[in-house]
């Protein structure tokens, strides 16, 4: 298919028109070109949300081409009762999409040298972490942002406030209970600390802990004052200190399940962020909050509430090597840090968990895709493949959220669905690990939005 650039130089050179008239012509051609080409990635998304099978409560979308953000989409409820439409300020508890953002945070930190990937990561927590099964292998920033520290969510990983991440990791502790959080020596592959992948929320109430500590801020309080503010992004971490305007703005999310019961025609079932637009109030013993112990509660791995349009803006951040709009968050290496490969799964020595093909290599805080395709198995982001990059994926709560960018292409796409009406470890994708809706949704953006097609 010609692209709008072929389209538009192909009629300039046939009908040779001049001045006033040739603007306006060049003006319909853009308008009938950009409706038609709207009006088809419309349809395509329209019809994934009102799927009668598998409904979803709301979707939003972006697609960024050439470096600039050229399609935002809104389909469906923000809230389903009463009944408001979602919109370009509606925030979205984005889940581990907040892995990908909390990483920038750290790498300013890795800036300023306050911050060392390498260096022993018990310097900054003040004691000394160690998995029990291998008691000699130190832990780094680098393997807590690459999943590879060993560390595992079995034993949970969002820790009461006034507990310490100490009481809960060191087999000393009062709360260490059994030993879950740790890998287990195995006979089949090295899970000693570096070697192994698997993906672990865990890691990063730690590096939200290390966080505070190198800082001297809360955690929510950092993100928002170092990463949110100078790029002008609402939301936070911190659902406390929303302001009005955000909370009445900020999406329920939703199951079509009651108890462990999925049912796509009966009622959306509201899951978190249900506040009825009223900032909810202070949690008891924040007053007492002692920086570097725990930043669990302030959940890095998965609470930030944020806007479709602002995580363009985060996006384009990457694209644009660590500048945006004049402001420079990070260096080029730091971002070349986070991109560049630091695990890739080997069938042979069994170095990690791919999940079923769907992670198959990592950088710091970001996945890398690389167009693996199979029956319901594999990274790959649209149907035809040629596509591979960076990002990451979401899913809690009923919400599914998906990050993709090429940084050399100069491409990228975001969704965010704030509710499924259908069990999604039923449904299995046409060629990717991913789910047949996420499949769809990506398949559209990318042939109406960034190849232009109509």
């Amino acid at each position: 298919m010609k692209s709008i650039r072929t389209a538009l130089a192909t009629a300039a050179l046939t009908m040779r028109l001049h001045g006033i008239l040739y603007i306006a012509v060049l003006s319909m051609l853009v308008s009938d070109y950009c409706v038609a080409q709207n009006s088809s990635l419309q349809t395509r998304l329209q019809a994934v949300m009102n799927d009668p099978v598998k409904p979803l409560a709301s979707l939003s979308v972006v697609a960024i081409r050439d470096g600039k953000m050229v399609y935002q989409g809104y389909f469906g409820k923000r809230t389903i009762d009463p009944g408001v439409a979602v919109d370009g300020k509606t925030l979205f508890r984005v889940a581990s999409i907040s892995k990908l953002v909390t990483t920038l945070g750290v790498m300013q930190l890795v800036n300023q040298r306050k911050l060392d990937l390498d260096a022993d990561v018990s310097t900054y927590l003040g004691f000394r972490l160690r998995n029990p099964n291998f008691p000699e292998a130190r832990i780094s920033t680098r393997m807590l942002l690459n999943h590879t520290s060993s560390l595992r969510d079995d034993g949970g990983y969002s820790f009461p406030i006034g507990q310490s991440l100490q009481s809960v990791l060191d087999p000393r502790g009062e709360n260490y209970g059994a030993g879950g959080r740790w890998a287990l020596p195995s006979s089949s592959a090295d899970r000693s600390p570096g070697r192994y992948f698997e993906y672990v929320n865990l890691n990063w109430g730690v590096l939200g802990t290390v966080i505070e500590a190198v800082s001297g801020q809360r955690f929510d309080s950092y993100m928002k004052q170092a990463v949110l503010a100078p790029l002008k992004i609402a939301g936070g971490f911190n659902v406390e200190e929303l302001s009005e305007d955000e909370i009445g703005n900020l999406a329920v999310l939703y199951r079509k399940r009651s108890s462990e019961v999925w049912d796509s025609t009966g009622p959306w079932v509201a899951q978190v962020d249900d506040y009825q637009g009223k900032v909810p109030a202070v949690r008891a013993g924040l007053e007492r909050y002692r920086l570097g112990r725990n930043a669990t509660p302030f959940s890095p791995q998965g609470g930030l509430r944020i806007r479709a349009g602002d995580l363009a803006k985060v996006m384009l951040l990457l694209i644009n090597g660590g500048e945006l709009d004049g402001v420079r968050l990070l260096s080029t290496a730091s971002v070349q840090a986070m991109l560049s490969e630091t695990w890739r799964h080997d069938e042979k020595t069994g170095n990690g968990d791919n999940y079923k093909g769907l992670f198959n290599a990592w950088g710091l805080g970001v996945q890398k895709f690389l167009d693996l395709s199979a029956s319901g198995r594999g990274d790959r982001l649209v149907a035809r493949g040629g596509l591979s990059g960076y990002g990451h994926l979401g899913f809690a709560y009923g919400l599914q959220s998906g990050f993709f960018f090429d940084p050399v292409k100069r491409l990228g796409m975001i969704y965010i669905v704030s509710g499924v009406g259908f069990d999604p470890e039923l449904d299995t994708g046409q060629y990717s690990s991913l789910n047949s809706w996420e499949e769809k949704i990506l398949d559209a953006l990318y042939r109406h939005a960034i190849l232009e097609e109509p």
